[in-house]
């Protein structure tokens, strides 16, 4: 079991320009066709799930759902999904071999939607990144967020940079090999926010 029982709920804030911004649990069957959409392409290629059918999709996500340690949530402007979350307990994953966890840490992954039909909006990276700061520091009352991207991910590694991330190591995260989950290993630049510095000023 987790040390951190608090259950994953529901978030909603309203941003002005940008309308309200909400997290919810996902649905592995219901939201599959929208997730694959996302994973499937080659931007998305390093979130790991290229290839995959939308059945394949699916079940990994309703094995997720099945952990206590592990959780996604879809991520919706004005009740259009933009972005997929991934949260996760940093000594129950790969992460946790690499570096010092502490008491009150969780792991984050995200994933934007491509840009609509209006393009990508100045500001709305930023914008999303700090709802999740709200959610993970404030609904969910965590310390500090750990985030993992590939260093070949020179777009997202700079994007938590700017975000107010301090980078931490290069670290190898070591291959997944049980049942039903296969994951690669990894070369991936860990980077930290700590809940003071995300809501300074």
């Amino acid at each position: 079991m987790s040390e951190h029982p608090e259950q994953p709920g529901r978030h909603r804030q309203f941003i002005a320009g940008f309308g309200t911004v909400g997290i919810r649990p996902l649905d592995a069957r219901a939201d599959a066709e929208v997730v694959h959409g996302w994973v499937g392409v080659e931007r998305a290629s390093f979130w790991g799930m290229n290839g995959l059918t939308r059945d394949q999709v699916s079940e990994i996500y309703a094995h997720m759902a099945g952990l206590d340690t592990h959780h996604a949530f879809l991520i919706l402007r004005d009740d259009v999904p933009v972005a997929l979350l991934q949260t996760y307990e940093p000594e129950a994953d790969r992460v946790g071999e690499c570096y010092e966890v502490l008491p009150g840490d969780i792991g984050v992954h995200l994933l934007l939607a491509p840009a609509g039909p209006e393009g990508a909006r100045p500001g709305w990276t930023s914008v999303l990144l700090g709802v999740v700061a709200s959610y993970v520091f404030g609904t969910l009352g965590r310390r500090r967020v750990v985030v993992d991207p590939d260093v070949r991910n020179e777009k997202a590694v700079a994007r938590f940079l700017k975000q107010g991330f301090e980078a931490g190591p290069v670290v190898m995260l070591p291959e997944v090999d049980i049942p039903d989950v296969y994951i690669p290993p990894k070369e991936a630049q860990l980077a930290f926010l700590t809940r003071e510095v995300a809501f300074a000023g």
